[in-house]
């Protein structure tokens, strides 16, 4: 009887660490985390925009590399947010990495090569991410929408699933912070 309840438990447990790797859902709140802004206004900063975006529309890019394709996303998300300037739409990239010193110069060429002029791109010490984010261990990037400080979409890409056709569809889903 011991082996067979030290089983259910251990199931239990992994289930439970699973879950809690899935990412935020639709409709739980966002918690605040520092970042050290790289292209943004406040470059050279460390300070937490989702505390200072507060209730409005944002898009929140988690990246564990800077990739053409996470370039591409980040490209097609500032468009968006300078489309909705009016509606106080805001934006950040996150570069989770365990030396972000070292990455500073490879952000900073992104944006200048893709034009972003909307979108700080930011760096969190540690590949993990922020904890309460619950970011997906074997995802590469995650996006998460919010408004008014609650999920609206978050998605998770493994390895080779930032496609075009997941770009566009990323980009599609900002309409559902947008209404």
């Amino acid at each position: 009887m011991k082996k067979l309840f030290a089983l259910v438990a251990m199931f239990a447990a992994c289930a439970v660490a699973q879950a809690a790797e899935k990412g935020l859902a639709v409709g739980e709140g966002v918690a605040p985390f520092y970042v050290t802004d790289v292209t943004g206004p406040s470059a050279g900063e460390k300070l937490c925009y989702r505390c200072r975006y507060g209730s409005k529309p944002t898009v929140s890019v988690f990246a564990r590399k800077m990739t053409p394709e996470v370039a591409a996303l980040t490209k097609g998300i500032d468009g968006v947010v300078g489309e909705n300037a009016d509606k106080k739409m805001a934006a950040f990239v996150v570069l989770m990495t365990d030396k972000p010193e070292e990455s500073e110069a490879a952000l900073k060429t992104v944006a200048k090569d893709q034009g972003i002029k909307h979108t700080p791109l930011t760096t969190f010490d540690g590949v993990a991410g922020p904890e309460e984010y619950k970011l997906a261990s074997d995802s590469e990037v995650t996006v998460v929408m919010w408004v008014g400080g609650k999920v609206a979409s978050s998605t998770s890409y493994k390895a080779g699933e930032l496609t075009k056709d997941a770009v566009a569809a990323s980009l599609k889903d900002t309409a559902k912070i947008l209404n």
